[in-house]
Parts: C-alpha cells; structure tokens; sequence
C-alpha cells in the first residue's frame, strides 16, 4: 500500500470517498413503458407508477451496494439535460436538423429552442420526482439531485440555428445570463424546500472546451474560447451565488456519454483547469479520468479546497479494471491533491440517455462494488 494513503480517512458528507455521477440503465420495465405510452397503450399516471416501481427498487440496490448518496436514476427522463431545459419557462422541445455527433455514432436528433424569456424555476416539474425519491431514499442516505449546468443550457442554446431565437428575444446577452441564473437559483431553491441537500451541475462544455478538435473549429470559427470558458464560469456561479450553506453544489465534467461512445478527440483538462478549478464556486468535481483522452493530474493543482472525485473506473464497459492500476492512479492524482480531497466514482452514469451505454445491469453493479472495494482499501 503506498504511504501516500496512510493519512487517509473516510467521509459522511457529499461526495463520499465511493460515488456515483448518477444515472443508471433503464430496466427493460421501464423501456417497454415507455413504447406503450408512446403508441397511446398506456397514459402517463400508468407510465409514472412504473416508473415509481423501478425507482423505488433501484433505491434499494443502491444501498445494498453500500452507496450512502442515491439518486433516481434519471428514469424519468429520455436525456440526462434536454428533459430539465424543456422544464423551464420559455424553453421548449424542438426537433433539430441534426443529432449530437460521437465517435462513431450520432444521437437522437432534439433539442431546446427559446419560445420566450427564461423563467419559471421555482415551478420545475422535476421537483415533485425528487420529492418521491426523499421519500423512497428514507434517512439513512442522501438523495441526490442531478441536473445540467446553467452553462449547459447556454451550449444548447448557442448550437446551430437555436442563436437565431437567441438573439430575438435577447438582444442583450447580460440580461440572458441573468435570467438563465435567476431561473436556476429558483428552481434550485425549490429543490432546497423540498429537502435536497445535494444539487450536482453535471456540465460537458468544459469537456467540450477543453477538446482539441472542437477549440480548432472554434477558432477557425473567430469564437475567443477563453471568454466564452469565463462566461459559463460566470453564469454557473451567478446560479448558485447565495444559497443554504447546508446544500452541497457539486457539478460533474463529462467528455460525451452515448452508448459506451465519447465526444470529440480528447485533450486534457489543461487549458480550462485554471478557470474551472480555480473559479468555480461549488464544494465538489466529478471528474472523468478514465482514459488518456483525460490527460494527466497536473491541471489539479488549480483546485483550492475542493473534492475531487476520480472517475477512473469506466461505464462504457462492462469489464473490471486492474486493481492495482487504479491505486496507482490515485497515489498518482495524491501528489497533487491531498489524499482526503479525494474520492472515487465511474467516469459518468451508466445511461446519460435512455438508450444507456453497452454493458448489463449485473457488470454495473459489479463496477459499483468494485469501487467501493478500492475505497474502502484507501480510506479505510
């Protein structure tokens, strides 16, 4: 055992020394669901409560794999950030000309389309779902709200024609930013009300930002990377400026996530690592450290006195890693981060969309147990 980990001690508090990022593979309950509704075979009441059903079993299986946050499994929605945006006010579902581009693969083909100014927060119909998950989850664990980052709604607002609506109802890009915030703050209060007291921001534009192929075409495009990192800083931040210092906002940074697929051409977190890590107001990273394509742990030395959650065990496949590989890493990542500003996690969910990625329900818990034996060998 390396002597990096002897001053290593376990964690009560978010995020805990074994995580989760947060999404877990549709039962095939919940698929069949889900094509009886849409061919008009079953209402929503009758899609809702099977969907209670397979939430309230995947609370359990959390907890017999000895997670102490759970989370819904996003089985309510069809995308990890589309379902929340077309929650608020003035967002709405849109078919677009073309999906979101994989290695290999390309998505579905939505997206979210401005039909009016952002609002209506505090009514998000996502919070009557956390209340059932607090309910479900009872006292013994913390039940764990994932959702998009502010920043990831201004993405999807940005991509193709979406600027041209963009533009039409906000001249002045401040005000959007203000209101996106605004509407996020509320929404995220109203989470607060109904007992979260973890909110975790899960952003792939840094991701993005950090990509080698998609800084070339921006810069070939004339967009200034490095103000357009500042400005989703800063609207991630105005979003959760002020809030109860019992919630713990934590934000997840994914490189694309669609059937064991991966986004872009890789690069490190190196050339966002100074504005990310060393502006973001929020306790905790969840950070996607499972291939090359990541980079190294260098860019960690911006990080103040935040966790830093390694997401060194895939959820692309369903095969375990080497043991000893991922301790090394972690003695690794410990040279630059404290021991006890670490935890461990998959590199992302199991399903960031209902399609889910390429392994069994059984090969992910047996990832989840695998990495709550490797904590439990570091932190005791």
């Amino acid at each position: 055992m390396s002597t990096v980990f002897e001053q290593a001690v376990q964690r009560d508090t978010v995020p805990f020394r074994h995580d989760i990022v947060g999404s877990f593979l549709r039962p095939q309950a919940i698929k069949d669901a889900r094509v009886k509704f849409a061919a008009g075979e079953i209402d929503a009441a009758q899609l809702r409560k099977i969907e209670d059903e397979e939430i309230v079993k995947l609370v359990r299986k959390q907890k017999e794999v000895g997670l102490k946050g759970v989370t819904d499994g996003e089985f309510r929605r069809s995308w990890w950030h589309l379902d929340f945006f077309w929650g608020l006010g003035g967002v709405s579902k849109k078919s677009s000309d073309s999906g979101y581009l994989f290695h290999g693969v390309e998505s579905r083909a939505e997206t979210a389309l401005l039909t009016g100014k952002v609002g209506e927060g505090a009514k998000h119909p996502m919070v009557e779902d956390f209340k059932f998950l607090k309910e479900a989850a009872g006292g013994d664990v913390v039940a764990r709200q994932t959702i998009p980052a502010p920043a990831q709604l201004l993405f999807e607002l940005f991509r193709g024609d979406n600027i041209k609506t963009v533009q039409e109802f906000y001249p002045n890009q401040q005000e959007l930013y203000t209101d996106v915030a605004n509407a996020y703050r509320d929404a995220i209060l109203a989470f607060y009300e109904a007992g979260c007291r973890n909110i975790q921001l899960d952003d792939c534009t840094w991701g993005a930002m950090s990509d080698r192929q998609f800084r070339a075409m921006q810069a070939e495009a004339g967009v200034d990377i490095d103000e357009m990192a500042k400005s989703f800083l800063y609207v991630n931040n105005l979003a959760i400026e002020n809030l109860p210092a019992d919630l713990a906002v934590t934000t997840n940074v994914c490189r694309g996530n669609f059937k064991s697929t991966y986004a872009g051409e890789g690069g490190g977190y190196d050339p966002i690592a100074e504005v990310l890590f060393g502006g973001s107001d929020v306790s905790a990273f969840y950070l996607e450290y499972d291939s090359e394509r990541a980079g190294s742990f260098e860019p960690l030395k911006y990080v103040k006195n935040q966790q830093v959650v390694l997401g060194l065990v895939s959820s692309k496949f369903g095969e375990l890693e080497d043991k000893q590989q991922i301790l090394d890493r972690i003695a690794e990542a410990a040279k630059i981060v404290d021991i006890n500003q670490l935890c461990l996690s998959p590199q992302c969910g199991f399903a960031s969309t209902e399609e889910g990625n390429i392994l069994t329900e059984e090969q992910q818990w047996a990832k989840l147990r695998f990495i709550k034996e490797i904590a439990n060998e570091v932190w005791g």
